[in-house]
C-alpha cells in the first residue's frame, strides 16, 4: 500500500487536507469534512469529481500498446536521464521524505525509474502519479505500489497542497504551469520531455501519428512564461530498431491512438521488414518556479 505524502493531498471536493483513516498503508483517504475515497482493488484513487473533462483520457488498448512498449526497454534511455535530473534535485532537499509529482503519469514506467534512482542515493522519497486514464492507473498502481496514484484531470486545481511538492515531471503529457507552480516548494524543480523535429519520422507519417510542431519550443516557452525560468534543454537522440509489432505499439500509445484506423494500422504493420530503424529525438527541459 501506498504511504500518503505528509501534508500533501487535498480532497478535490472542498480542498481540505486528506488524510488515511487506516493508519499506515493507505487503503482511505478522508478529510474533515467527511469526503473519503476508497482505492480501488487496483490501488489507485478516483479524484474525478464534478461534471467532468473534455480532455479524452487514454483507452485500454492505447494503454497496453504503451505498456508492451516502455516495457520493452525501448524508452529507457529517456526514462534513466529524467530519473537523474530528478535525483540532482532531491538529493539536495531538505526536508524528508521528498515528494515527487508525476503529472500524465500513464503506466508508470517513468516514475519507477526516478523511485529506483534515488533509492540508490538512499534518498527518502513520497510519490504521487497523476493520470486522467483508470486503465493507465491499474497499470501505475500496480507498478509503483508505494506512491499514491490519482485518477485526476491535470487541467483542474490539481489536489496538491501549496509547495509542497519538490519534484515534478511531465512527460508528454499536459502541463498546466500555474498549477504546477503553486504546488512546488522553493528551489523545486519542473522537468518536461518534448519530442524535437524529427521525432519517429521514419515511420511517423506512415503509420499515421501526429507531427512535430516545429514552434512546439516557443509554445513551450510562452506557456511557461511569469511562471517558470529555465535552467537547462538537454537534447537526447535515442536509436530504435523495431518490429513490426513495436511499431504498432509506438503508432496507438500516443494521442494519434484514438483517432488511428486499427486495419490500416495492421495492414502497414504487415508490409514492415522484420525490423526498421528509427530515430526517437526528445528535449528535456528543467524549469524553476519564479517567486
Amino acid at each position: 500500500m501506498p504511504t500518503v505524502p505528509a501534508a500533501s493531498l487535498l480532497c478535490p471536493v472542498c480542498r481540505d487536507r486528506l488524510a488515511c483513516n487506516d493508519g499506515g498503508g493507505a487503503r482511505t483517504l478522508v478529510c474533515p469534512g467527511g469526503h473519503s475515497f476508497d482505492a480501488a482493488k487496483q490501488g489507485y484513487f478516483n479524484f474525478l469529481v464534478g461534471k467532468g473533462t473534455v480532455f479524452e483520457a487514454d483507452t485500454a488498448d492505447m494503454v497496453a500498446a504503451r505498456f508492451d512498449f516502455l516495457s520493452a526497454g525501448h524508452y529507457r534511455p529517456l526514462a534513466d536521464a529524467v530519473a537523474e535530473l530528478a535525483a540532482r534535485t532531491l538529493a539536495g532537499t531538505p526536508q524528508a521524505p521528498a515528494t515527487v509529482l508525476d503529472a500524465g503519469t500513464g503506466t508508470g514506467h517513468y516514475l519507477r525509474a526516478l523511485l529506483d534512482r534515488v533509492a540508490q542515493d538512499r534518498t527518502p522519497a513520497a510519490a504521487i502519479g497523476l493520470d486522467i486514464s483508470k486503465f493507465a492507473l491499474r497499470r501505475a498502481a500496480k507498478l509503483n505500489p508505494e506512491a499514491v496514484n490519482l485518477v485526476s484531470d491535470v487541467w483542474q486545481p490539481l489536489p496538491v497542497a501549496d509547495g509542497t511538492v519538490d519534484v515534478v515531471t511531465v512527460v508528454f503529457a499536459p502541463r498546466n504551469v500555474a498549477e504546477f507552480s503553486r504546488v512546488l516548494r522553493p528551489g523545486g524543480r519542473l522537468i518536461v520531455v518534448t519530442p524535437r523535429p524529427g521525432h519517429l519520422e521514419e515511420v511517423a507519417g506512415r503509420a499515421g501519428m501526429l507531427g512535430i510542431d516545429p514552434a512546439k519550443d516557443e509554445r513551450l516557452a510562452a506557456s511557461l512564461e511569469g511562471h517558470f525560468s529555465a535552467l537547462s534543454a538537454d537534447d537526447l537522440d535515442v536509436p530504435l530498431v523495431l518490429s513490426p509489432d513495436d511499431v504498432s505499439r509506438l503508432a496507438l500509445m500516443g494521442p494519434a491512438g484514438h483517432h488511428l484506423d486499427r486495419d490500416a494500422l495492421a495492414t502497414l504493420a504487415a508490409g514492415l521488414p522484420p525490423l526498421t530503424t528509427v530515430s526517437a529525438r526528445f528535449r528535456i527541459g528543467v524549469f524553476e518556479p519564479l517567486r
